[in-house]
């Protein structure tokens, strides 16, 4: 993706994007909502026009290459499914587009649904199963006709949260196992960081940082993406800095000094948000001391591990 840019009215969806997906690699985008991760995935599809730039596939321009030409495997978040075919009727469906005959296509739909853990599926109807095992029918549909990059559109969002770790995990082995190329889209970092080869974090229709997840995770380079990432952001000493909240601690001798705006109960720990004196908010992991936590109103101390604090770029 060279420059890419839609735009729809007076709003660019996306604006001079730059992003590279390498062979067998999985890239997840990360972002919050309405930054143009699903923009882009359209886009890269052939959905959306483009107002400029371009997309290409080792260097060859897509431009003019309609979408069903495009051998690019797209799946939503709502899996689309065709709820009058049977499960091996959905998986067909993108073979026979290919024009393969009938016995090639049934062998092929079979050796995929075994790939995701469906063999003996076939017959089932799309209503007569779970959350997930709609979700894997949707992916064996978009790995079905072997596409040469595959794009994932928010693909675990409506599963919860147990069901969606589980899946992520078998979504992580099989992209490795059958060297898949992909382009993973979600708004949850913990996500992509389990599933992603490297994460490009979106914003405002362009890529804010990109990286492997340990050095996305360990270095956010912006203020922005060390937000989203759960950081607390503030000044210390020349310029801004992000501390995670379990790098800060109450110490009635720390430096900074707020008063205590709520706490919550996070299972081994208490979130205590503590508000500054300039109006900014700090996230602070906090055990449950012999003497009990402070109450919402109480002025706190706070002291920061210097090991914790990573230096942000002023601009």
């Amino acid at each position: 993706m060279e420059h890419l840019a839609v735009q729809y009215d007076d709003t660019l969806a996306l604006d001079a994007l730059d992003l590279t997906v390498a062979d067998g690699e999985t890239l997840c985008v990360l972002g919050p909502s309405g930054s143009g991760k699903s923009t882009l995935l359209r886009a890269i599809a052939g959905l959306e026009p483009l107002a400029a730039g371009r997309v290409a596939w080792d260097g060859h321009d897509l431009a003019g290459v309609p979408p069903h030409r495009r051998n690019l495997g797209l799946m939503f978040q709502d899996h689309a499914l065709f709820p009058h075919r049977d499960v091996l009727g959905n998986v067909a469906f993108g073979l026979r587009m290919q024009g393969l005959d009938t016995a090639a296509v049934a062998q092929r739909a079979r050796e995929t649904l075994a790939l995701v853990g469906l063999a003996g599926f076939e017959q089932r109807r799309i209503p007569q199963l779970s959350g997930g095992e709609q979700q894997r029918v949707a992916l064996a549909r978009a790995l079905a006709p072997a596409p040469r990059l595959l794009m994932l559109d928010e693909p675990l969002g409506s599963l919860d949260r147990n069901l969606r770790d589980h899946l992520v995990l078998e979504l992580r082995e099989l992209f490795v196992r059958l060297r898949v190329t992909a382009l993973f889209v979600t708004h949850d970092h913990e996500e992509a960081f389990a599933i992603g080869d490297r994460v490009a974090i979106m914003r405002a229709g362009r890529i804010e940082q990109a990286g492997s997840p340990a050095d996305v995770w360990r270095r956010p380079a912006t203020a922005f993406t060390a937000r989203f990432l759960g950081y607390n952001v503030m000044t210390l000493g020349n310029g801004p800095v992000a501390i995670r909240p379990e790098g800060l601690r109450l110490d009635a001798d720390g430096p900074i000094e707020g008063v205590v705006r709520s706490r919550t109960f996070r299972r081994d720990h208490f979130l205590v948000e503590v508000e500054l004196a300039d109006g900014d908010v700090l996230e602070v992991a906090a055990l449950a001391a012999h003497g009990g936590l402070p109450e919402v109103g109480a002025r706190v101390r706070v002291s920061a591990d210097p090991s914790a604090v990573v230096t942000l770029a002023t601009s």
